[in-house]
């Protein structure tokens, strides 16, 4: 295997407890996440109201509206804003170019989307990109923040490390929460679906939508669950983390036909699901575009389909 250490970091998944060190959480992390879940259920999440509202308050929509803004605004920010959007094309266009007859069993266990990371970095490389493989890990700081690890990608600009881009594929993902509000689900699906772009940007991101979840749980008397904290998800992106070309071990399955197969399914339904959501992006994105010269960008966090 071919890998690089780094000795800072900048992470994927949200509530999937699965096994292995490479493409899902360590066993140690497993327990960890566990734990803080049953803590939450049993202690947390008891509110005042059963109340099952999905839509918005009046002072909720105006805090709502105005993180919509905000992240309208940071989304379209950046020196690199150019170069972030090309290369958001590129991956969207070799996302869409792997079909569904392909082999993505290059990792095991192949959980948590690794394979179709690991293929994604071979095809960024082939394009002449400095793609990696990235698994972060850390050390719990309290229930609120437990130890874990997160796998993601990143891409390095120059010869000497220090511009580094984070690539998060199904980003959207991260931030989903129970009965979310109308105007959070139209924040929620106005992020891209794969996330290209540094890591203070994304730390802008981040704070902004656990301020648009804390929001919404609120108009429902709910608390926010400690794995859509800010610490929980600072921690997927920041920690220090592992550069890998390539998986740790051989193809998955566990040497059986049911489980080859098994893990098979898996990986062609996290692809066909990406795929649908980047298809459906491009489609908003077309229709959109006559409007962009001459209304708000926020347009594009109310306009595009939940």
């Amino acid at each position: 295997m071919n890998c690089e250490v780094c000795t800072t970091a900048t992470g994927d998944t949200w509530l999937r407890i699965v096994g292995g060190q490479i493409g899902g959480y360590s066993q140690d992390s497993e327990h960890d996440l566990s734990v803080m879940v049953r803590d939450f259920l049993e202690n947390g999440s008891n509110s005042s109201t059963d109340s099952r509202n999905n839509s918005d308050g009046e002072a909720g929509l105006s805090d709502l509206s105005h993180l919509a803004d905000s992240i309208s605004f940071y989304k379209h920010s950046g020196e690199d804003g150019e170069y972030e959007k090309e290369l958001t094309s590129v991956i969207n266009s070799l996302i869409l170019s792997i079909v569904k007859e392909t082999d993505l069993h290059i990792s095991s266990p192949c959980k948590a989307a690794s394979c179709l990371r690991f293929y994604l970095v071979k095809l960024l490389r082939l394009s002449g990109y400095n793609a990696a493989v990235c698994v972060s890990k850390w050390k719990g700081n309290g229930k609120n923040v437990p130890g874990g690890d997160h796998e993601y990608i990143d891409i390095i600009k120059n010869d000497d490390d220090t511009e580094r881009l984070i690539v998060e594929i199904d980003f959207q993902s991260h931030f989903e929460i129970a009965r979310a509000v109308k105007s959070y689900n139209r924040i929620l699906n106005s992020l891209p679906v794969v996330y290209v772009g540094s890591f203070s940007k994304l730390k802008q991101l981040l704070v902004l939508m656990v301020e648009a979840a804390r929001s919404s749980l609120n108009q429902n008397s709910m608390p926010l669950p400690p794995w859509r904290s800010l610490g929980y998800l600072l921690a997927k992106w920041q920690s220090p983390h592992r550069r890998h070309l390539g998986p740790d071990q051989g193809p998955c399955g566990g040497g059986s036909a049911a489980g080859i197969l098994q893990h098979h399914e898996h990986c062609r339904s996290h692809l066909k699901r990406l795929r649908s959501l980047i298809v459906s992006e491009i489609d908003v994105q077309r229709l959109l575009k006559p409007m962009n010269a001459n209304t708000h960008p926020r347009l594009m966090c109310f306009e595009r389909p939940i």
